[in-house]
């Protein structure tokens, strides 16, 4: 195919990245990265991890930061070869075609859209467990926010978030290494000084030993208690591809750096805390772990520990760390939002959202994005006022989408082997299906619970994908796509509330179906959905539907297995730890290279590689680069205003 041909698709792909501003370096990039890191969790998974595993929640710390290390060392590869402004909502689609592309999109689309509401969430529990005469939180549990204060004083923390980023991307760099270096400085103190009140007995016999809630729970308090998803920061580096001045030597290196970082502080938070807690302070009985979540000390973990040592200067300190409350998870709140602008972007740069929410202001941001994720973050206070209750659904829905970092990196060295690699991961036979399964087993270790508001969630964007996306690229008409649509979105509804589990976090009330009923309807509504789509596109988008279903495969039997293993909602689990977690090891593996295969060179692919060729062409000793004029270091043209 001549590369002329590929000119026009190319100023509709490959030109959208090129109206970014690019000038942000490696430590801007990094601190990105941890400012992402540090936000909420550091304020309320300490807390929650012990609820979860007791003492041993220090290993879910150490595991949790491996996984993710795993995760982001394939990710790693694929940004430096690939940076891409909105890069983890595109990779998708460049391995596997629309289909696939679209639910991955949309499902770290609502992750994305709910951080910077959960950051608020935090914001404002940690000033009421301080100012409670403000009447933030309701009397019977001090965590969840109350209406009217509480959740629009968390929309004002949104509306600031949004002003910032629209600003522009140099204003939030800079003001970010600033916040950053708060943010990393008050954590350590905290954990120095903890180390004063640390008390031995509190990994001892004294409160059940270290492991006092078994083995299972130590894999489960990695995805539900906020460990990942404090590691999660990582990908912001990713995300701001686009606006590197060096994207394909300093994404890598932020990405990675900033994962090892956040453990050794994060591991230190955890063995601080667990060792400073005051049983009787906190009006708990010694080794009630599973306590510490519905006690006075959860509103505020750190801040009541401190008061409760009983000495002067972890008193004072305390009060220091009220204000850090509010800067920690505002300046990851920001950042995420930046990330949440950023993935609408790139929705939009696929196609799959409308094409006006380019629109860039004077600054060179998506104005449009930014409105749209303030908004719909706001949806997220009203069914999940808690950060405890709201960080479960967000793990999940990011981590699935981490899966495409391992078969990413496979299926472009299989279909793009001639594209740059600045940083190429080692050992790529054993790490990438590493990094699958550890992003695999993350999601299965989230519980029942959560998996069904999560997959409840992310197919709910097919009707998006029929309605908009599917007739945009000529698969079947638009009356088409609204009729199979409406139909489809009508039966999930039904089908998930008839089962009784989506926004609920304990089994439902009698009436409601039982698992198998909910779990064959569900199914069915999804696979009839798809294969309907299949049976009225045309040949492409058959093709692409076709490469989507080793991720619907891996969804249900992860489902059926978390209902039936050790992290469902069975008091006896019918499939006991570890057998459960080694079945979905299995699963994963074999859902990998099934994957893998059906990977495929997507136009899309087709055009990045061809402007690699055309750059390598005109200039000629130089290293072939399909993003030039903003990932290679050269200086970029002039970007258009809005």
């Amino acid at each position: 195919m001549a590369i002329e041909s590929n000119e026009p698709a190319l100023a509709s792909y490959e030109e959208s990245d090129r109206r970014l501003s690019r000038s942000m370096n490696l430590t801007q990039l990094l601190f990105l990265s941890l400012g992402g890191i540090i936000g909420s969790g550091w304020l309320f998974a300490s807390l929650a991890a012990d609820a979860t595993a007791g003492p041993a929640s220090v290993l879910s710390w150490l595991i949790g930061g491996i996984l993710v290390l795993l995760v982001a060392f394939n990710y790693a590869e694929i940004s430096g070869m690939l940076p891409r402004t909105g890069a983890l909502s595109r990779y998708p689609q460049l391995t596997h075609g629309g289909y696939f592309g679209f639910l991955l999109s949309w499902a770290y689309l609502l992750s994305a859209v709910s951080v910077p509401a959960i950051e608020a969430e935090a914001s404002v529990t940690y000033l009421a467990g301080r100012f409670p005469s403000l009447g933030l939180t309701e009397a019977s549990n001090s965590a969840i926010l109350a209406f009217p204060n509480g959740i629009l004083l968390g929309f004002g923390f949104l509306a600031v978030f949004g002003v910032l980023n629209y600003i522009g991307i140099k204003f939030l760099a800079e003001m970010n290494r600033w916040v950053v270096w708060w943010k990393l400085i008050i954590p350590t103190l905290t954990f120095i000084l903890l180390f004063t009140a640390f008390k031995g007995q509190n990994f001892g016999n004294a409160v059940g030993g270290f492991a006092p809630l078994g083995k299972a729970p130590i894999f489960q308090a990695v995805a539900t208690t906020g460990i990942v998803f404090s590691y999660l920061g990582f990908r912001q580096a990713l995300e701001y591809a686009g606006e590197a001045r060096n994207a394909q030597r300093d994404i890598p290196r932020a990405t990675i750096y900033s994962v090892i970082i956040g453990i050794v502080l994060y591991v230190l938070l955890q063995i601080a805390f667990t060792g400073a807690l005051n049983w009787g302070k906190a009006g708990i009985k010694l080794g009630s772990w599973g306590l510490l979540e519905t006690g006075s000390i959860a509103s505020a973990p750190f801040y009541n520990e401190l008061h409760a040592a009983g000495i002067g200067l972890l008193a004072a300190f305390a009060s220091l760390l009220v204000i850090d409350a509010v800067v920690s998870p505002a300046g990851t709140g920001w950042v995420y939002l930046g990330t949440s602008t950023r993935t609408v972007y790139g929705m939009s740069v696929q196609r799959f959202l409308p094409k006006g929410l380019q629109s860039m202001n004077r600054f060179r941001v998506p104005w449009p994005a930014i409105v749209a994720s303030v908004i719909v973050g706001c949806v997220f206070f009203i069914p999940l006022p808690s950060w405890y209750k709201l960080v479960g659904f967000i793990t999940s829905c990011t981590v699935l989408t981490y899966i495409m970092g391992g078969v990413g990196v496979t299926v472009f060295r299989k279909h793009a082997p001639d594209l740059p690699r600045p940083y190429r991961m080692p050992a790529r036979r054993v790490l990438a299906p590493l990094g699958f399964i550890a992003a695999v087993m993350i999601v299965y270790w989230s519980g029942f619970s959560t998996l069904a508001n999560v997959f409840a969630a992310v197919f709910a964007g097919i009707f998006i994908f029929l309605w908009f996306y599917a007739p945009e690229q000529g698969w079947f008409s638009p009356n088409t796509g609204v009729t199979l649509g409406v139909v489809f979105l009508g039966a999930l509804i039904y089908v998930n509330y008839k089962g009784g589990w989506v926004l609920r976090s304990s089994p439902p009330a009698h009436g409601a179906w039982n698992f198998a009923a909910y779990y064959f309807a569900f199914l069915a509504v999804v696979a009839v959905g798809t294969l309907a789509t299949w049976v009225v596109s045309n040949a492409d988008g058959r093709n692409q539907i076709n490469r989507a279903w080793w991720f619907i495969s891996l969804c249900f039997a992860t489902f059926a297995l978390s209902y039936y293993g050790e992290y469902g909602p069975l008091t006896k689990p019918r499939i006991a730890f570890p057998w459960s977690d080694l079945i979905e090891v299995l699963i994963a593996l074999v859902v990998y290279y099934w994957a893998c295969a059906t990977g495929y060179e997507t136009p899309e692919l087709k055009e990045i590689t061809a402007s690699a060729r055309l750059i390598a062409s005109a200039q000629p000793g130089m290293a072939a680069s399909p993003v030039a004029p903003n990932g290679s270091g050269a200086t970029a043209p002039a970007a258009p205003t809005a």
